[in-house]
């Protein structure tokens, strides 16, 4: 075993103990803000999308609690059910944020359990505002640490990681000291669970498993304060994570970059279209070229998309049977991307991709390794794609890093945009000015629940 394996989990449980808002860098607290305006965004967009409402209608029948909001709708359930449904919420357009490093979806993980748990403990805003950091330090130095291996196993990433990071970020905002703490993370070891098999035919748990993470990793916190001991050596022990998940190949250097000085959430990534971050800088570059050349789709005779091996498996297929389908497929993304302006969520309804025009598209595609983005990844989710035009010329774009993140980031208007976007038809504009300026100065609020009373 590693020298830095040693400890690892008590190390990070005393990581996340001992945090304190007030030694937040000012940019880790900016990057909350980003985070929670790109959750709400998602959560609220998401929340009438047919997962979501038959695990809403569910509740309501099951659940007689009236305790913690669910965005998009007048309910009140239970703090673990409404993290539950708040997590689907925010997956379910896959237009959530995310980490490259780790291959992860941390915001429908960390928000929902933290905002539930705000909600039943009377927690304030700048204890919300730590805690969320917190988890989602945890969440992505884990997703991390043990990427490529748990994808290449067949393990879907963000529930994974994303129990522990729920965990940690509830056991901080309820005060809990390192060894609570370390009981929380070595019960989410338990609960930590989730494959990507969905991958084959578009089932939909894929859009359940944040809130999966989100609801187990508050209970793990919860159980912890009352006592409930995990293992204390839930990452490095004999049958732990490191050994049952990642095949004795977890990055501890990689766990530990930076702890204390260097807070993961600044560095997440923000989409700009509603499906799998793997290739969205083939779409970026796509999109490139047409403003470039200006020519149409209807001039294009070829399409070629390279990618990364992760992006590239179970990402190839030209079959859109569902939602999740066309959400997951390289070749109907960069389809769009040619076919049309702006690639909203709409744009992957059945309608649209029933246009010949798109059809043909998908057809033409052709999805393969890149040997430089495979060097790259998954430091960088480079992109490259080659368009055949009917006039002979064959052009070639190279992207090293999609829009919202690395060099190429959104900034806080682009984030602003996509909410008004997103939300302002379900929300009215008046609502919507109201939620900008709480989360811009979300510390200063009296209460979380004046956020969250705009969002039903």
């Amino acid at each position: 075993m590693s020298a830095s394996a040693e400890g690892a989990s008590a190390r990070l449980a005393a990581h996340v103990a001992g945090a304190r808002y007030e030694r937040l860098p000012a940019a880790a607290v900016h990057a909350f803000k980003r985070a929670l305006l790109d959750h709400v965004t998602c959560a609220v967009a998401g929340a009438s999308m047919p997962v979501s409402r038959a695990l809403l209608s569910y509740f309501q029948e099951t659940d007689a609690s009236r305790i913690a909001s669910v965005i998009g709708s007048e309910a009140k359930l239970s703090a673990q059910n409404a993290a539950l449904v708040n997590g689907a919420n925010t997956h379910g357009l896959d237009f959530d944020d995310g980490t490259t490093h780790g291959s992860a979806h941390p915001s429908g993980a960390i928000f929902p359990a933290v905002l539930a748990a705000a909600e039943q403990h009377g927690a304030a805003p700048r204890d919300v505002a730590l805690a969320a950091v917190m988890g989602y330090d945890v969440l992505i130095r884990i997703a991390a640490a043990m990427h490529p291996v748990t994808a290449k196993k067949g393990f879907h990433n963000t529930p994974l990681a994303g129990v522990f990071g729920a965990a940690a970020a509830v056991a901080r905002l309820l005060g809990l000291d390192a060894a609570r703490t370390n009981h929380a993370l070595g019960l989410a070891g338990s609960f930590a669970g989730g494959i990507r098999q969905y991958l084959d035919d578009g089932a939909e748990v894929k859009r359940i498993h944040p809130g999966k993470a989100a609801r187990d990793g508050l209970l793990c916190a919860e159980l912890a304060r009352r006592g409930i001991t995990g293992p204390g050596k839930v990452l490095e022990g004999r049958y732990g994570f490191n050994e049952t998940h990642v095949s004795n190949q977890l990055d501890w250097e990689r766990l530990f970059l930076g702890l204390g000085s260097r807070f993961e959430i600044t560095e997440v990534y923000f989409k700009p279209y509603p499906c799998c971050r793997h290739y969205h800088a083939v779409m970026d570059g796509i999109r490139a070229l047409k403003e470039e050349h200006g020519f149409g789709p209807q001039d294009v005779t070829s399409l070629e998309l390279g990618l990364y091996a992760v992006g590239v498996h179970g990402h190839e297929h030209k079959h859109f049977d569902n939602l999740l389908d066309a959400q997951m497929s390289a070749p109907v993304g960069a389809a769009l991307a040619l076919a049309d302006s702006d690639v909203s969520a709409q744009k992957f309804l059945e309608d649209s991709l029933a246009r010949p025009e798109v059809r043909r598209l998908i057809g033409l595609a052709e999805t393969r390794v890149d040997e430089q983005c495979e060097r790259l990844y998954p430091k960088r989710r480079s992109g490259a794609v080659t368009i055949g035009l009917k006039d002979g010329r064959r052009l070639t774009a190279r992207v090293l890093d999609p829009q919202g993140e690395g060099e190429n980031p959104m900034s806080d208007g682009d984030l602003a945009r996509k909410f008004m976007a997103n939300c302002e038809p379900v929300l009215g504009k008046q609502r919507c000015d109201a939620v900008l300026k709480r989360v811009w100065e979300f510390e200063g609020m009296p209460e979380v629940r004046a956020l969250l009373d705009l969002l039903n």
